[in-house]
């Protein structure tokens, strides 16, 4: 693809999403192919007041780049895959899936040394409903208070004591080079990540079969790829979206795919569990067992409870 028209790369204009753009080109350029950086706004990056569920719910950080990507403006798009919809628009497709990085949430604390030594009542900053469910079912006690703006904003409100301590992705630190700002990597036991944590999504028009080839071909991580397709099933079964208390974690463990899914009560008073063990090639039939395992514990009345509070 060397001779041909450099593709175009869209993606959110934050420092972490051009750190992935980057990464992605980079790669790219490693295969001979010439690539042209898109920077596109989407609603979720122009409204910074508000929690995000009070945006619409599913594709605030999506929605503009997928729009440019069916009008041919660009020709690849990169997300957080856990921001891109369970359900895609027709013409689009999830060409790749790289490898993925930590799928931990983190707290960053201001003066503690972990979410046990936070004092009571402590106020914590998080914009996920996931995060907050999972944290108050440990430590009922504290204080969860929205944060909004990009990493870099939320560190400087915890520096300026608005908070007592921040909720984020571990992968989003290391990749921004604030890892040494960690000052606990949450269990799994207490804090199970969202749908698509730590992987990217490379997305391409159905019928691009040029820049679909290469990127399958050259970027596709098929453990992650198959990890994150039954954490979607899921999700799409359970038809909780992105902003209900739902995580899950899939991950391939002795040439087995093994996915882990939660679903919690907005105040995390009751949770419920179930994890499995499926072919990795079917990764969209584990992905609906667990979600079926989940509903037969009381999942959808827990979702639904969510959108009735929140």
């Amino acid at each position: 693809m060397s001779s041909a028209p450099p593709v175009r790369l869209g993606t959110r204009a934050s420092q972490l999403a051009r750190w992935q753009a980057q990464w992605v080109a980079a790669r790219l350029k490693e295969l001979g192919v010439r690539v042209e950086l898109v920077p596109i706004a989407t609603s979720g990056d122009r409204q910074q007041a508000g929690p995000i569920r009070a945006l619409g719910g599913q594709g605030v950080f999506t929605k503009e780049i997928q729009r440019a990507l069916l009008e041919q403006r660009i020709d690849l798009a990169v997300h957080s895959l856990k921001d891109l919809p369970t359900v895609q628009p027709a013409g689009l497709c999830l060409a790749a899936v790289p490898q993925r990085a930590s799928v931990s949430d983190v707290l960053v604390c201001r003066q503690h040394a972990s979410l046990d030594d936070l004092d009571e009542g402590a106020v914590l900053g998080t914009g996920s409903l996931r995060r907050r469910s999972q944290l108050l079912h440990v430590r009922p006690d504290l204080h969860c208070k929205d944060v909004r703006g990009n990493v870099e904003t939320r560190l400087r409100k915890l520096d300026a004591g608005q908070y007592d301590a921040l909720v984020l992705a571990e992968a989003g630190l290391q990749r921004l080079g604030v890892a040494d700002r960690i000052t606990q990597v949450l269990p799994a036991s207490i804090m199970l990540p969202a749908v698509g944590q730590g992987a990217l999504a490379l997305e391409t028009r159905s019928d691009d079969q040029a820049v679909r080839a290469v990127v399958s071909d050259g970027l596709d991580h098929p453990p992650t790829h198959a990890a994150v397709l039954a954490e979607r099933a899921m999700l799409a079964e359970l038809e909780g979206g992105c902003l209900a208390p739902i995580a899950a974690w899939g991950r391939l463990e002795d040439r087995r795919l093994t996915l882990s899914g939660r679903v919690l009560s907005p105040d995390g008073r009751v949770m419920i569990e179930t994890t499995l063990v499926g072919d990795a090639n079917a990764a969209d039939q584990l992905g609906r067992r667990v979600a079926e395992a989940l509903i037969a514990q009381g999942a959808a009345e827990l979702i639904r409870s969510a959108r009735e509070t929140t």
